[in-house]
C-alpha cells in the first residue's frame, strides 16, 4: 500500500463500468476512500460492496453526470460522509448505436435509404454523444473541483481515447468527442494551475468491454474483422486489460510522484500510435 493515498478521497464517475470499476478497486486498495457515481446505483453498489469486502472503503452513489442539480446533492453527501474530494476521475461516457456508420468507407453501390451511413447519422444521438462525454466531464469537474480549492496535492483525471488523435472508422462522434475531452483536458490543467490543481487524461488504446463487444467479436466468439485489423496495427498483438490501467493512474493522481505534470494526456495502446502500419 502507498501511503499516499491513506484516506484521501476518491470520487470516481462511471464507476460501475469495466474500466473505471477496476480504477476505484486500485485506488480502493492503495487506502483511499472511495466515492463510486453511477446512473444506476445497482450497478456501482456491486462494485462497493466488492471493495468493501475486501476491506477497502467505499459509497456507492446515484447520479447521473449530466444532471448539475443531482451532481451538487452527491458531492454534498460525499463530504458528509467521507470527506472533501482529493481525487476526480471523469470516467462517465460512451457512444451511441444512432451515432455510428455501419461501413467505413460510404460507397455510392450502396446507397440505401435503409443503411446507417453518414446521412443517416441521427442527430440528437450525435448530441448526446458530444453531451455525455463532454459535459459529462465539465459538469462533475465545477461541482467536485470547488472542494480541492486551497488544498494540497488535489488532481483530476479524465478518460479520453486514443481516437482522440485519429478518429477510428465508423464511430464519428465519440471519436470527436474524445479529441474535445483531450482538448478540454488541456483547458482544465491552464485553467487551474495556479490554485495547484493537477489536469491530466489518459488515452486508452483498444480494450474489449461489453460497450464495444458487438464490434469487436461475432456472435458465436470469434473476431471480427474490425478486432483482426486491430490486432494487426497493435505492436503488442493484443487487447489491454483493464488493470493495465492503473499504473498511469496512480501515477498521474499522485502529487508526489507527478508533481509537474499537467495538461498530459498519456497513450496506454500497446504501441498502436507509433506504429506507421510498415
Amino acid at each position: 500500500m502507498c501511503m499516499y493515498y491513506k484516506d484521501k478521497v476518491a470520487v470516481v464517475t462511471g464507476a460501475g463500468g469495466v474500466l473505471c470499476s477496476v480504477m476505484a478497486k486500485a485506488l480502493a486498495r492503495e487506502g483511499a476512500k472511495v466515492a463510486l457515481l453511477g446512473r444506476t446505483l445497482a450497478h456501482v453498489q456491486k462494485v462497493a460492496d466488492e471493495i468493501t469486502a475486501e476491506g477497502g472503503c467505499a459509497k456507492a452513489y446515484q447520479c447521473d453526470v449530466l444532471n448539475a442539480d443531482r451532481c451538487k446533492e452527491v458531492a454534498q453527501l460525499v463530504q458528509a460522509e467521507l470527506g472533501p474530494c482529493d481525487f476526480l476521475i471523469n470516467g462517465a461516457g460512451g457512444n451511441h448505436p444512432s451515432a455510428t456508420t455501419e461501413h467505413e468507407y460510404f460507397h455510392m453501390e450502396e446507397k440505401r435509404a435503409d443503411e446507417k451511413s453518414f446521412f443517416t447519422l441521427d442527430p440528437s444521438a450525435i448530441s448526446s454523444v458530444f453531451s455525455l462525454n463532454y459535459m459529462g466531464i465539465l459538469i462533475p469537474t465545477q461541482v467536485f473541483a470547488k472542494q480541492m480549492l486551497g488544498r494540497e496535492g488535489c488532481a483530476v483525471l479524465n478518460i479520453s481515447s486514443m481516437n482522440a488523435y485519429t478518429p477510428l472508422t465508423k464511430i464519428p462522434a465519440y471519436s470527436g468527442a474524445k479529441a474535445a475531452v483531450s482538448n478540454f483536458t488541456q483547458w482544465l490543467a491552464v485553467y487551474f494551475s495556479k490554485v495547484g490543481i493537477r489536469v491530466n487524461a489518459i488515452a486508452p488504446g483498444f480494450f474489449s468491454t461489453k460497450q464495444n463487444a458487438a464490434l469487436l467479436w461475432n456472435a458465436d466468439g470469434t473476431p471480427t474483422a474490425r478486432t483482426e485489423k486491430i490486432l494487426a496495427a497493435t505492436p503488442m498483438e493484443r487487447f489491454g486489460t483493464p488493470e493495465e490501467l492503473n499504473g498511469a493512474v496512480l501515477f498521474l493522481l499522485n502529487s508526489e510522484k507527478a508533481s509537474f505534470i499537467t495538461g498530459t494526456v498519456l497513450p496506454i495502446d500497446g504501441g498502436f500510435s507509433a506504429y506507421s502500419g510498415v
